[in-house]
């Protein structure tokens, strides 16, 4: 169900608990967004003898994405990095093997995509998906992983040409699919999804839990941006579709690359013209308002499970809440 424009209007702050500006509450980076160093150097991937001579070069650092999974290894010195390799003991690969760019320092980083990660002889490194990984890696490897796992992703369901049919080879160091039958180029599809903060003149914030959630887990409202819509249409859409709210004034906040499989969530405030929930039943199951002295009782007893600390869904919370959430209890 669609609902109308006329809501929207101009960018209204989201307040903390004082009522201070959002950037004045203390406030964590966004997981997987933050500056990590790393130079896609879009310009060489077609520059196939600056690729050969990268990949040849004794600093330029490789590994292997498998499943939307890494290994990964705890440091003595208490950080967790990416295992890495040098590229000349690297799995061999011709065809899967993905140029992620080059850091401050020079050094170039390939992804090799693989049927299986391979094993250590150490076996001190361990597997592990974004969802782990990418509360604990540094911004230069939690960046290179969401790269390499968003065109392992792609790659692994566009095979064939969606035009002809005919099996596709990859091209541009990853990032392209050429059919040797129509010519027809494809390139990696990034989905755009909207998550919200939405809050009611009481600044309490409304918060829902899907069908197949674990009980008691809530979390921001989103959904996907469909064709011939804005943005802001589909925040507006979203929350009247899924809780029976309208919104009015719709603020942009930050993005976050969410490769599960392939989306760029685009994180809002939304301000609610109404108050009554009516929750669609297929998708929300349960939706609530919260102050924010409801929400951390709620966290505290263990009534309520906050979203993941990955998402970007926390973060939108905490900027309304005014600081990090609390520790639910085990």
């Amino acid at each position: 169900m669609s609902t109308s424009t006329e809501h929207l209007g101009r960018p209204v702050p989201a307040t903390g608990p004082t009522g201070s500006a959002p950037g004045t509450a203390p406030a964590r980076p966004i997981p997987l967004t933050a500056p990590g160093g790393i130079d896609r150097a879009a310009h060489h991937r077609l520059d196939e003898a600056w690729l050969a001579a990268a990949w040849s070069h004794p600093t330029t650092r490789v590994f292997v994405v498998s499943g939307g999974q890494v290994l990964i290894d705890d440091m003595p010195d208490g950080t967790t990095q990416i295992v890495t390799t040098p590229a000349f003991e690297a799995p061999p690969t011709e065809t899967h093997r993905y140029f992620l760019g080059t850091d401050e320092d020079g050094i170039s980083y390939f992804a090799l995509q693989k049927d299986a990660l391979p094993g250590r002889i150490d076996q001190s490194a361990r597997a592990a998906g974004l969802r782990e990984a990418g509360l604990l890696l540094s911004p230069r490897d939690a960046g290179l992983m969401v790269h390499a796992v968003a065109l392992e992703n792609w790659q692994r369901l566009h095979r064939f040409c969606s035009r002809c049919g005919e099996r596709t080879a990859v091209a541009a160091a990853g990032h392209v699919r050429r059919c040797p039958a129509c010519g027809a180029e494809h390139y990696p599809r990034t989905d755009p999804a909207v998550i919200m903060l939405v809050t009611d003149d009481q600044d309490r914030a409304l918060l829902g839990r899907q069908v197949h959630w674990p009980e008691g887990r809530f979390s921001t409202l989103a959904g996907f941006v469909e064709p011939g819509e804005s943005i802001e249409q589909s925040v507006v859409r979203e929350v009247w579709e899924e809780a029976g709210v309208t919104v009015g004034e719709v603020a942009y906040v930050a993005s976050q690359p969410w490769p599960f499989p392939s989306s760029l969530m685009l994180g809002f405030t939304a301000r609610a013209t109404s108050a009554d929930i009516n929750v669609d039943g297929e998708e929300i199951q349960e939706a609530r308002w919260f102050s924010r002295d409801d929400l951390r009782t709620a966290i505290e007893s263990g009534e309520v499970l906050p979203p993941s600390g990955i998402s970007i869904a926390a973060r939108l919370v905490e900027l309304w809440y005014g600081s990090p959430l609390p520790t639910p209890r085990p």
